[in-house]
Order: structure tokens, then sequence, then C-alpha cells
């Protein structure tokens, strides 16, 4: 099925769907592990890689 769908579909279903799914995944594993171990560098780098997926996600929303 994917193969019948065009190239912007497909680039447009990425960008809304399985990005916002792939940040609030990151950001969720970098809160649980600053609960248990505190902060550090892998739940800061997981932070901030949710971060970077909402600062895009907003950003393009702003060029529309």
């Amino acid at each position: 099925m994917w193969l019948f769908l065009t190239r912007r579909l497909r680039v447009w279903l990425i960008v809304t769907v399985l990005v916002p799914l792939a940040t609030g995944l990151l950001r969720r594993v970098g809160q649980a592990l600053e609960r248990r171990r505190g902060p550090n560098p892998v739940s800061r780098a997981l932070l901030q890689a949710g971060d970077l997926g909402d600062r895009a996600r907003a950003r393009l929303r702003g060029r529309r």
C-alpha cells in the first residue's frame, strides 16, 4: 500500500505522525531515566532530541 501513495503524501505522513510520536517517546524515556538515575548526559540528550522535534514542528507550522 505504501507504494500507491505519492512521495509528497508519504513525507507528510512521516512528518505529521511519526516525528511527533518519536519525539514524545524520546522525551518520556529521558524523563524516566532522570527519575531513576538523576540527570546524566544520556537523559539530557534524549530530552534535547524531544525538544528539537517540537521546535521543528512549531517552525514548520509558522511557515504556512
